[in-house]
């Protein structure tokens, strides 16, 4: 009498063999439409980031709040956060009374679903009152949530995320 299990694992083998090529190959068709998808995203987490920049610079405090979710928060100093829209508003007028300039030297997001973490450097010059000329750069760390309607906002924005790397 003949082995049927021989015939029975060739089959199994074949069987897995073609899952895995159909698998691979569906992989490799919704790469691009992922990853052009993911592309997109980043592009619209950067705006906001960039909406948030601008809207400092030219002193529109409406903007500002515009990028962040109500109950968002803003480390104006480390160790000195400031959350919800009251804070948000009053930590930025003070921000804003330097007239600061804001550039993004680098940056980079990472994504999972409807959270992200976007990371920077950055410069910034300003003015004190006085005259004084105030020029600081620093590493931000900034986590931003996509909204029902599409929009990204930021809950957190800490552009003192170095600064345990230069405490001492």
């Amino acid at each position: 009498m003949k082995s049927k299990t021989f015939p029975r694992l060739t089959c199994l083998a074949v069987l897995l063999l073609c899952t895995q090529s159909i698998h691979a190959y569906a992989q490799s068709n919704q790469a691009p439409n992922n990853q052009k998808a993911l592309s997109m995203e980043h592009d619209e987490i950067h705006a906001t980031i960039n909406m948030n920049n601008s809207a400092v610079g030219a002193g529109d405090m409406e903007e500002v709040l515009a990028t962040f979710e109500p109950n968002g928060v803003l480390v104006g100093q480390p160790g000195m956060p400031a959350m919800g829209t009251p804070a948000l508003r009053e930590a930025f007028a003070q921000f804003m009374a330097i007239n600061p300039k804001i550039t993004v030297t680098n940056h980079d997001v990472i994504q999972t679903g409807d959270i992200a973490l976007h990371s920077s450097t950055w410069t910034m010059s300003g003015k004190t009152p006085d005259g004084s000329l105030i020029e600081q750069n620093g590493f931000s760390v900034v986590v931003l949530r996509k909204q029902p309607d599409g929009r990204w906002l930021m809950v957190i924005d800490n552009p003192f995320g170095d600064h345990l790397v230069h405490k001492k």
